[in-house]
């Protein structure tokens, strides 16, 4: 982006503006400012103003006082409709001729945050007075007036016009969706932040300050330094995507942000740096989203990898022990379908982890509440360890469904867990079915529970075939079940 060149615009502007100093000598005046008061700019600058427009009267009073309001508050001060004699110069006859003006004051900060030079601008006013006077007069005389109320009126368009197209234009940047920020001098003094800027660094007060006092969080980020180099070296310098740390809140550590930004010198007329322009865009949802897509991307690879790797080998060991084809396909529709349950929960909590006790009802509940009872608090399990109790779960139940208490009527299954000893402790309990007796060979079932459990939890399986009905306990290590920040399995 060009920087414009605010000499030229000053120069430009149609109402007459000037700048004093704190001791209010005269530094700067436009061509409007000459044309309103008959001078030549030459002859004030370095001058005292009221050694150059002497006013003993309202006008002078109420002029210094603005001006002292302005050194004293550092904000903005306006004087309306005063009175202040202009000398006309020799050519048009010499002597001094009462004019009126209203007039607004506006600070320009140094480094320190204090007042170091008032911008005034004036527009003179004089036409709409008289137009006034002009109408308290008789109908007669007021007759001749009619060509200075129309010029009046178009004194006071124009006005309106310019102060409209002033608030048009700072609005413009107020508002604009990327941030922005001028910085003034060797010390980077904020002069203008908009909108966005101010609530990119959390609202904080920035105007009138150096950027190192403003944002003491950003030192040590590179950020300071390269200011400094635009600043010395006349050259723009910029980053995209950068990380960049901003505190929001008062005694809150600093927030990570990404940006896309550039600083631009900004030079005076006769091509000096005199501050840095500063713009950008915050980009950190977007790349924060970008980042997250890729790790669900890298997630949702390596979890299909591990499903297709489960069912692979469910299909293999069940083929491989099956007594007949639809006996098989039986069995391994069940467990694809354990699988697929304990799926559709994890995705539910967007892969965070599942509660025990939500497994437990979703392989049992087919059988009816009546037929079994679940007792212990519901302890949240990591991604890959509620796939591996789904699954044990589900062997578990077509078990008791083909041979124990959910064959009959009147079994019933009691599952209770607990933590003891730094493990997570499941106890399956069957009652009211048939005696039941210990297999004389292992079928592919139990052999995938001890796999499941003392491979890939890392814990311990065991099993009774008691009279009153068949039990198991099993024991899965803390830090097998429980869920961690790096947990993608």
């Amino acid at each position: 982006m060009q920087v414009p060149d605010f000499q030229a615009i000053f120069e430009a502007l149609p109402s007459a503006h000037m700048v004093l100093d704190r001791e209010l000598r005269f530094v700067a005046a436009n061509r409007a400012y000459e044309r309103s008061t008959m001078r030549c700019r030459e002859e004030l600058i370095g001058q005292y103003i009221f050694e150059e427009f002497p006013n003993e009267g309202e006008g002078g009073y109420r002029l210094a006082a603005s001006f002292q309001r302005v050194l004293d508050t550092g904000k903005p001060d306006t004087i309306a409709y005063i009175p202040y004699d202009i000398a006309r110069p020799e050519s048009q006859g010499g002597g001094y001729e009462t004019r009126y003006w209203t007039a607004s004051h506006s600070p320009l900060l140094d480094e320190d945050g204090k007042v170091a030079y008032i911008i005034q601008n004036t527009v003179d006013v004089t036409d709409l007075v008289r137009l006034r006077e002009a109408a308290s007069l008789p109908f007669p005389v007021r007759a001749g007036a009619s060509e200075l109320l129309e010029h009046a009126r178009e004194v006071e368009e124009a006005h309106r016009e310019l102060l409209a197209e002033s608030d048009d234009f700072r609005r413009l940047f107020q508002q604009a969706p990327g941030f922005i920020a001028v910085l003034s001098g060797p010390q980077h003094v904020f002069t203008f932040a908009n909108d966005a800027y101010l609530k990119l660094v959390g609202g904080r007060e920035v105007m009138g300050m150096r950027v190192r006092s403003a944002l003491p969080e950003v030192e040590g980020q590179g950020l300071f330094e390269m200011l400094d180099d635009v600043y010395t070296r006349g050259i723009q310098r910029g980053a995209s995507g950068a990380s960049v740390m901003l505190r929001q809140e008062t005694g809150m550590p600093p927030e990570q942000f990404y940006l896309d930004f550039s600083y631009a010198p900004i030079r005076d007329r006769e091509g000096n740096v005199t501050g840095v322009f500063v713009q950008g865009m915050d980009r950190t949802e977007a790349t924060l989203a970008q980042k997250r897509q890729a790790l669900l991307m890298a997630e949702l690879n390596h979890r299909v990898k591990n499903t297709l790797a489960t069912v692979q080998s469910i299909a293999a060991q069940t083929l491989r022990t099956a007594r007949d084809i639809p006996s098989a396909r039986r069995d391994f529709e069940g467990r694809i379908l354990a699988l697929s349950r304990a799926h559709n929960l994890l995705s539910e909590r967007q892969w965070s982890d599942a509660g025990i006790r939500t497994l437990v009802e979703s392989e049992l509940s087919a059988y009816g509440v009546a037929r079994y009872e679940t007792s212990g608090h519901d302890i949240r399990l990591s991604p890959k360890a509620a796939i591996a109790v789904a699954m044990v779960l589900h062997e578990l139940a077509t078990n008791a469904a083909k041979y124990g208490a959910l064959s009959g009527d009147a079994g019933h299954v009691r599952v209770s867990w607990h933590v003891e000893d730094g493990s997570l402790r499941v106890d399956w309990r069957e009652t009211g079915g048939p005696i039941v007796s210990a297999p004389e060979h292992e079928g592919f079932g139990s052999r995938m529970i001890t796999r499941v459990v003392s491979g890939e939890l890392g814990g311990t399986f065991g099993c009774d075939y008691l009279e009153t009905g068949f039990t198991c306990s099993l024991r899965i290590p803390t830090d097998s079940y429980e869920r961690t920040e790096n947990d993608n399995e």
